[in-house]
């Protein structure tokens, strides 16, 4: 078995990764009602101006300007305007026309008096005061908000609430957006065992393949998850081979160090060639990656902490670039408490993100022993990865820290 290659930084080894997927999953067209969290492949353009007609911001009353020149003035009501109507009573000087929120501007007016400076006259109303915005005051004009074909959304974009309302808004009933890349997870270890049934001496709770499912799919993938795969190694290329023709990228979890019965590791590069590394970080240390019959395999190491990690680091920027999606950006924050870190690796370590009394960000360490590979209930609360550089053994209070925030 070849030896690990010299220790690489994360970003080395992220970039040698990257280079698996390069180019975005094909784009389909969808309902906006199904598009819920889907990623835009193409630009979103208004149908039309929005609003699309000059439209009242207040109840009250549409008038001309002209005619609150003298306060207070009484103006003859000679007609009404709801939300939906299709009127456009005309009116001249000294009247005005009762008009509800949402509703048309009557092409007489260029103005609208809210209801509470008025006596709420029916007939007659007497205007007590004037808007303070001066001529124009609470219309909405038509385009104001974008005008036709204005871009409301660009591709690259996920379709959160608020995108999804600004394209209803627009008036897009369907949207262009990327394939949902499918991934494909298998834990391998003897040792495993599905959560629920009795445990035997040396046996563990298969956790990994729970966290990464839920992981990818909120980062926008669909997901196939098999049973733990046995340290065998013919069952663990039938179970690649089941997988590689159904998914855009392969995860495995375990068996990528250089133990004896690390089965991941040993088929992959001797049936597939397969790269694998030691990155200068801490908990993940062993990585790996293949292809297997054309489909990129990404493998983890299998403690679930490590596990949870690499999936950050290494696979969330492949699903980034089959969604054609860029790349969240890094935060900082202060550390809440000190910790000890190794010495030449790149720390990180599962935080809570909180804010103290004068407006900072806060990073508390999930567990006692920081980001130990092996300690699954660290992940329970975290918030985000704190990074620590490879030239710090120690965190203090009050330093401030590189964050990347979960999905």
């Amino acid at each position: 078995m070849p030896a690990p290659r010299e220790l690489l930084t994360l970003e080395e080894y992220r970039d040698e990764v990257g280079a698996l997927v390069t180019s975005p999953t094909p784009a389909e067209s969808v309902p906006l009602a199904e598009a819920a969290d889907r990623v835009l492949a193409e630009d979103v353009t208004a149908s039309g101006p929005v609003p699309a007609f000059a439209n009242s911001a207040m109840d009250g009353y549409a008038v001309s300007w002209d005619d609150l020149a003298e306060l207070p003035t009484r103006l003859r009501v000679v007609g009404e305007v709801a939300a939906g109507s299709g009127e456009d009573p005309a009116f001249g000087a000294g009247e005005c026309v009762r008009i509800m929120t949402g509703a048309p501007v009557p092409g007489s007016a260029d103005s609208v008096v809210p209801i509470e400076q008025t006596d709420e006259g029916v007939d007659v109303v007497t205007v007590h005061e004037a808007p303070a915005r001066g001529r124009g005051a609470h219309v909405r004009r038509a385009g104001e908000d974008v005008a036709a074909e204005d871009v409301v959304a660009t591709a690259g974009t996920t379709l959160t609430p608020g995108v999804l309302s600004a394209v209803a808004g627009a008036g897009r009933g369907e949207v262009v957006v990327r394939r949902r890349p499918v991934i494909g997870i298998a834990a391998t270890g003897d040792e495993l065992v599905a959560p629920g049934q009795p445990l035997g001496r040396g046996q563990i709770y298969e956790s990994n393949g729970t966290h990464l499912r839920h992981a990818a799919h909120r980062l926008g993938a669909a997901v196939l998850v098999g049973a733990a795969v046995p340290d065998d190694a013919d069952a663990f290329a039938a179970a690649l081979d089941d997988l590689a023709s159904r998914v855009d990228v392969i995860v495995l979890t375990g068996g990528a160090s250089v133990g004896a019965h690390d089965v991941a590791r040993d088929v992959l590069t001797e049936r597939a060639g397969a790269e694998y590394r030691h990155v200068r970080i801490q908990p993940g240390k062993p990585q790996g990656w293949a292809r297997w019959q054309g489909t990129p395999v990404i493998s983890l190491p299998g403690n679930p902490v490590s596990a949870a990690i690499s999936f950050e680091l290494f696979v969330r920027p492949l699903l980034d670039t089959l969604l054609g999606r860029e790349r969240p950006g890094l935060d900082h924050a202060v550390a809440a408490s000190g910790w000890g870190s190794p010495p030449g690796r790149r720390q990180l370590v599962p935080v809570t993100l909180s804010t103290d009394a004068s407006g900072r960000l806060l990073a508390t360490p999930n567990h006692r022993r920081g980001s130990a590979s092996h300690m699954v209930t660290s992940l329970a609360r975290a918030d985000a990865l704190a990074e620590v550089p490879d030239d710090v053994e120690a965190v203090s209070a009050g330093d401030v820290l590189t964050i990347r925030r979960f999905a």
